[in-house]
């Protein structure tokens, strides 16, 4: 199978609410960090190679063929392989039960004879430490490493050889054997034997009932389905925290250094994140991350980060594992995001947005709703005539970003409403502040020559986050300033039918490289189409999109011609996508919504 440079689109995604592994077309998992999202890998190989750390399932002989599909609306994952002598299927999936996560394989002959094994790399501190290990039987081995335990259960005997975990086995038609990798904290007792077959019955009924309470009724169901499924796959059930992807350091362009962690929940994706699952009938989903959104950001004084961990930690040290090679030789490997600490004045624009819009959908107050915006809205009156680092993070020189001004207009915009007729003094005041930034960006922002509104004060650069500026309400979608702004992106930033979130070589961002289409700038352009009421454009456009996905319906973050690139799978594609399927069927989508807040003060 291996007869090809790796692919991200290779990859599958199983997961169980805690975590999340990455499985290749030919059933290795070559991804999984244990216990959480953010946790040290235990496999790593994905970054580097099978030594360091990953779960091989393959037959002793050539493989003929493979293939791959999710048991219906699910994350099970079903990989069949062929060979001539006969045919297997290896089921994957990990069971949502609330407890240590867990893998659990199944292995099921479906024709012929076929001789197997199973070989199983522990690598523990991201691909680079061996565990101890012990047995407890024939067919249970535990393997410690620091705060770390695992255990290995399965029907048939366990061979510990060579730092490897083995078992091999000849499986005959209708016959099945399976294992079971749980992890647990290793000062703790070992976690009772999970049945494979209940858990499997378990997860498919989890799914069935969860996908039936999604309400969405429009078009491309298909494709908003498996997106929601990935999005609550990406939903750190104990805290409702949302990561923007599983992985870190996939590459942005193969052999590049745009490689970053995002196993972190960004304050960007929040707004269209509780929009997307309120307006899909998924209100506990939005409740939790409206109440973690709450706890994060939540203390005095305000000092909103770009993002935080899923427990709401604010400090994350950037580092670089040298001893990974890198997806396709791609270094630094890093772990970490530096961008922790810069100032992005977009994200205080997110923060009350997703307040505001909680309130607008009735959901539940803890009472201190008033005196978070006054703190943020208070901060941002400290801070918004500052440059910034930028939704983008850019690691250059602070620039006066168009985007993040006009995101602190949004949130002046929406603290005024919230206290309108309860504090008419402070309302009037915020109201104020929404005018005077109003009017700097159409003075500062807009090149009158481009006609567009560009990426920062004094530049000519473009940036395919105006394209939001339409959907936060900042200017009507039939403005000429945004008519213009979308016909400037549509001419210079797209390629290969994909948006760009900037041209590379006009932007100092402190890294340098390029990278590919982005896949979220993408689906927002659909959004803007859709408002400027080119809705046959952008549904073309949303289809040809849809069709760059992988074979199981996932998005990376970037797409370079029909190559994934970034990390994998991405929240804010998915997220994107569900809008912009929302705003085609007229199903009143967070782009149409976010847009009726009208424009100026």
């Amino acid at each position: 199978m291996r007869d090809r440079p790796k692919q991200i689109a290779d990859y599958a995604l199983i997961g169980d609410g805690e975590t999340a592994a990455l499985v290749w077309r030919d059933a290795t998992i070559e991804w999984l960090c244990m216990p959480r999202f953010d946790s040290e890998a235990c496999f790593a190989a994905l970054l580097g190679d099978e030594e360091n750390g990953c779960w091989r399932m393959a037959p002793l002989e050539p493989v003929t063929e493979t293939s791959r599909r999710y048991l219906g609306d699910s994350l099970i994952l079903e990989t069949v392989v062929r060979t001539d002598s006969g045919e297997v299927a290896i089921i994957d999936f990990m069971p949502p039960r609330g407890e240590a996560p867990d893998i659990v394989r199944l292995v099921e002959c479906r024709e012929g004879a076929l001789s197997m094994r199973s070989d199983l790399a522990l690598r523990f501190d991201y691909g680079q430490l061996h565990p101890l290990v012990r047995r407890q039987g024939d067919a249970r081995v535990v393997a410690m490493a620091g705060p770390d335990g695992i255990v290995i259960d399965s029907d048939m005997a366990i061979e510990f050889e060579d730092r490897r975990f083995t078992s091999q086995f000849t499986l005959r038609k209708g016959e099945s054997h399976w294992f079971v990798l749980t992890w647990f904290a290793s000062h703790k007792k070992l976690p009772e034997p999970v049945d494979p077959e209940l858990a499997l019955r378990q997860t498919q009924h989890f799914w069935d009932d969860w996908v039936s309470r999604i309400d969405y009724r429009g078009g491309y169901r298909q494709e908003v389905i498996r997106s929601l499924i990935t999005l609550k796959a990406l939903i750190h059930e104990p805290t409702g925290g949302i990561v923007a992807a599983p992985t870190a350091s996939l590459p942005e362009r193969l052999g590049g250094k745009r490689n970053w962690d995002y196993r972190f929940c960004w304050l960007r994706d929040s707004t269209m994140s509780l929009l997307a699952l309120l307006q899909a009938g998924l209100t506990a989903e939005a409740r939790s991350w409206l109440f973690w959104l709450r706890r994060a950001v939540g203390g005095e004084p305000i000092d909103l980060r770009p993002f935080y961990t899923v427990g709401g930690d604010r400090r994350v040290q950037e580092w670089e594992a040298h001893w990974l090679p890198g997806f396709a030789q791609s270094r630094p490997v890093r772990f970490g995001n530096a961008a922790i600490e810069q100032l992005q004045l977009d994200s205080y624009g997110d923060v009350i947005g997703t307040l505001a819009a909680a309130a607008r959908h009735g959901i539940e107050q803890n009472g201190d709703g008033d005196a978070l915006v006054c703190l943020l809205a208070d901060a941002l009156e400290d801070k918004w005539e500052q440059p910034d680092a930028g939704i983008w993070e850019s690691r250059g020189p602070p620039l006066h970003h168009v985007y993040s001004k006009a995101m602190a207009w949004l949130a002046f915009h929406e603290a005024a409403k919230w206290f309108d007729g309860r504090d008419d003094d402070r309302s009037s005041r915020y109201r104020g502040l929404a005018g005077k930034v109003h009017a700097q960006v159409l003075d500062r922002g807009f090149d009158v020559d481009l006609n567009s509104f560009v990426g920062a004060y004094g530049c000519t650069h473009l940036d395919a986050a105006c394209l939001r500026l339409p959907a936060i309400g900042f200017l009507p979608a039939d403005d000429p300033r945004i008519a213009g702004t979308i016909a400037a992106i549509e001419r210079e930033l797209m390629r290969d039918g994909v948006v760009r979130r900037y041209r590379t070589e006009e932007m100092q961002d402190g890294v340098g490289g390029d990278e590919g289409g982005f896949f979220a700038a993408s689906f927002w352009l659909v959004d803007a189409l859709v408002l400027q009421g080119r809705r046959r454009e952008g549904q073309a456009m949303f289809e040809q999109l849809c069709g760059l996905a992988n074979d199981l319906g996932l998005f990376s973050e970037e797409v370079d011609g029909a190559m994934l690139l970034g990390n994998f799978p991405q929240a804010l594609s998915h997220l994107s996508l569900v809008s912009a399927a929302m705003s085609l069927g007229r199903a009143g989508g967070p782009a149409q919504e976010s847009g009726k807040r009208g424009a100026g003060a």
